[in-house]
C-alpha cells in the first residue's frame, strides 16, 4: 500500500513535468523501457531492492542500462532523483501509474476482449471500431482467446466487464432451473 502512494506521487510528478516539457509521451515509453529491461532481468529488480548496494553502486548500474536504452536527459534524472531517494525499487510501480495517467488525458482506454477461438485480424479491427465509435474514446484492446468461455465474448474494459459468453447464460440458466422459475 504505501509503495502505490509513493509510486502516485513519483508518477504524478513526473507527469506534470512531461506535460510542462511536452514530453509526456517520451517519459513515458522511457519509463516502460527500464520497466521492461527490468522484467527481463530478475537480478536487476533484486539490486535495485537489496540494502546490500549503496546508491552510488546502484546508480552505476542504473546508468549503464539508461545509457543502453538510450533515455532522455530528464528521465535520467528522474531515475537518479529516485535512486538517492532509495525509490528505484518502485520504478515498475511508477511506470504503471504513469501509463495509467498518460491513457487518462490522452483519452485511452485499455482492454482485453477474450473469445472462444481466435479472431481473424480483420473481425478483430470491426470489433475495436465498433466500440470506439460506441465509446466516443480510442480503445486498445488485447485479444485474448479462453477455450472455457465455450462461445461469445468477454469483454473487460477499466474495472468493467461484459461477459456475453455461452459459459454465463448456461449458468444462469442453471441458476434459474435451481430455483424453479
Amino acid at each position: 500500500m504505501t509503495g502505490n502512494i509513493v509510486a502516485r506521487r513519483y508518477a504524478k510528478a513526473l507527469f506534470a513535468l512531461g506535460v510542462k516539457e511536452k514530453a509526456a509521451d517520451t517519459f513515458g515509453k522511457d519509463l516502460a523501457g527500464l520497466a521492461h529491461a527490468m522484467d527481463a532481468a530478475p537480478g536487476l529488480q533484486k539490486l535495485f531492492k537489496s540494502p546490500n548496494f549503496n546508491t552510488q553502486e546502484k546508480k552505476a548500474v542504473l546508468g549503464d542500462v539508461v545509457a543502453k536504452l538510450k533515455m532522455a536527459p530528464l528521465s535520467v534524472n528522474f531515475l537518479s532523483v529516485l535512486a538517492d531517494k532509495g525509490r528505484l525499487d518502485c520504478v515498475q510501480d511508477i511506470q504503471k501509474t504513469y501509463a495509467e495517467l498518460l491513457d487518462a488525458s490522452s483519452g485511452v482506454v485499455r482492454g482485453k476482449l477474450t473469445t472462444a477461438m481466435a479472431l481473424p485480424a480483420k473481425r478483430q479491427k470491426d470489433i475495436m471500431g465498433t466500440l470506439e465509435k460506441k465509446s466516443g474514446k480510442k480503445l486498445v484492446l488485447d485479444f485474448g482467446v479462453d477455450s472455457a468461455i465455450l462461445g461469445g465474448v468477454v469483454l473487460r474494459v477499466g474495472d468493467k466487464v461484459l461477459d456475453a459468453s455461452l459459459r454465463a447464460q448456461l449458468q444462469l440458466l442453471k441458476d434459474q432451473i435451481k430455483r424453479g422459475e
